[in-house]
């Protein structure tokens, strides 16, 4: 069965080379494989980075329109993929299909936004006149390509966040080598494929496939100018510290807070935290995890909230109608269980779900937590919602600025003197009000703080990182 999967190769300047180890690419829906990807060996990572470097004066100087009509073709091809695209996301990682449908569709809208910013690199008049060195000379400030962009790939939105990453990069007039996601490879490789379809400059788009050594050979390797990983905040440090003195965009972990204030709309905040806590299996850094609820209206939300998480349809990613999908491997299904269950031994009660099914977990509900328990303290990356009760809008604030990481923070109020203190006082990324923390339409800037990550994503805002600025100065 296995000699007649899928093979998925690697893209080196226009080439799709047949060096590396094959690996199985293993669905968690059945456990079975469902595709063959070839890992690239360090030296394939450094021959890519290679390519990218030879690609630089060809992507620095097609003119912005060409580079902005690039990505509206890639864009249409991605509309008319769609399916295809979505059914191998789905094949790989388990997300539902509606999901990843809605995915490969942003993930359009998201080229289009980088092929309308890619006309829009602007500089600034810099005002040299309020100085008596500066007086009568004229200074502007450039940007500038910051050459050839690393791009690591999660495995949560692969196709979305691949665009957002190699095109914003591509848009900035930069050469790139992206590593996907391990376990989901196919989908990066459709991408990759529909921009050499498109016209891109040989070189201009590379990739590689591959775990830790494969990131570790494209982060070290000098030839790299830029980084961008989306990842654990510990792989994250570890990024970071690699890359020295060169940029980085990274976007790392959180601990999902919102907060449900005592004048909010119950009944909405309990179905919205109730569907952004478990939609994608709950695996992303911004999905609903700490969910801190006034004391005043814990029992009606708690009626709400439970029921709406009891009514979520678990089954086969691929049927339209399933709801909740396993998350990426039954080793991180184990992993959770040991949390929940650690967590009940502790004094936690499980109003709803708790189980583990291979790689499926129950949408769960926890309350009666601490704040030293891992489901309350780490990421959890499954399907779990800790409800914690709260009198003084100090203490989620409080536990909030001290957890470490600083993502969005969705705050349900009808006053606007608690939005506005939840605005001043929470040290995160983004604050949503009367929406949960998983708001992020693909234009806004988005990030975090702390061990949240460096940067903003977004194709504006990553144009800006992925772009150096340059002053020039004439003379009188």
């Amino acid at each position: 069965m296995t000699q007649s999967l899928p093979l998925v190769r690697g893209f080196i300047e226009g080439r799709w080379p047949d060096d590396g180890t094959p690996f199985d690419v293993i669905a968690p829906y059945s456990g079975q494989p469902v595709a063959r990807a070839l890992e690239s060996p360090p030296a394939l990572v450094h021959e890519a980075v290679a390519a990218a470097a030879r690609a630089k004066p060809a992507v620095r100087g097609m003119p912005p329109y060409e580079r902005a009509a690039l990505l509206r073709r890639v864009q249409a091809a991605t509309i008319e993929r769609l399916e295809e695209i979505a059914t191998a996301i789905t094949r790989e990682t388990g997300k539902v299909l509606r999901d990843t449908r809605e995915e490969v569709r942003r993930a359009s809208e998201t080229l289009g936004l980088c092929a309308e910013e890619a006309i829009r690199i602007q500089g600034e008049h810099v005002p040299l006149d309020g100085s008596a060195v500066g007086a009568g000379r004229l200074a502007m400030l450039l940007r500038f390509p910051v050459g050839v962009v690393g791009a690591i790939v999660p495995f949560n939105a692969p196709f979305n966040l691949a665009c957002h990453k190699l095109g914003p990069s591509f848009a900035a007039g930069n050469a790139t080598v992206m590593k996907s996601a391990p376990e989901a490879p196919t989908c990066a490789k459709l991408l990759v494929e529909m921009f050499a379809e498109a016209g891109a400059p040989a070189g201009s788009v590379n990739l590689v496939h591959g775990r830790t050594a494969t990131g570790e050979a494209l982060v070290n390797d000098p030839g790299v100018d830029f980084i961008t990983f989306t990842g654990s905040t510990r792989a994250g440090a570890a990024v970071k510290q690699a890359a020295g003195m060169r940029g980085v965009l990274l976007e790392l972990g959180g601990l999902g807070p919102n907060i449900v204030h005592a004048d909010a709309d119950v009944d909405k905040a309990a179905a919205m935290t109730a569907l952004h806590g478990t939609r994608l299996a709950g695996q992303s850094c911004i999905s609903v995890q700490n969910l801190f609820v006034h004391r005043a209206v814990l029992e009606r939300f708690l009626d709400v909230h439970v029921a709406a998480v009891r009514k979520m349809t678990l089954g086969d990613p691929l049927d339209a109608a399933t709801e909740v999908g396993p998350v990426i491997n039954e080793a991180s299904a184990i992993r959770i269980e040991s949390w929940l269950q650690e967590a009940e031994r502790a004094g936690a009660r499980i109003l709803c779900g708790g189980k583990r099914r291979g790689a499926f977990i129950e949408p769960t509900v926890v309350t009666d937590t601490r704040e030293d328990m891992k489901v309350v303290c780490q990421e959890i990356f499954g399907p779990v919602i800790v409800v914690r009760p709260y009198g003084d809008l100090d203490e989620p604030i409080r536990w909030i600025n001290a957890s470490g990481f600083g993502l969005n923070c969705g705050v349900f109020t009808a006053s606007l003197a608690t939005a506005f203190r939840a605005i001043r006082e929470i040290e995160c990324g983004g604050v949503i009000v009367n929406g949960t923390s998983t708001f992020r339409p693909d234009q806004v800037p988005y990030g975090g703080i702390k061990n949240s990550g460096i940067g903003r994503e977004g194709p504006r805002f990553s144009i800006q990182e992925m772009t150096t600025q340059r002053l020039v100065v004439f003379p009188q």
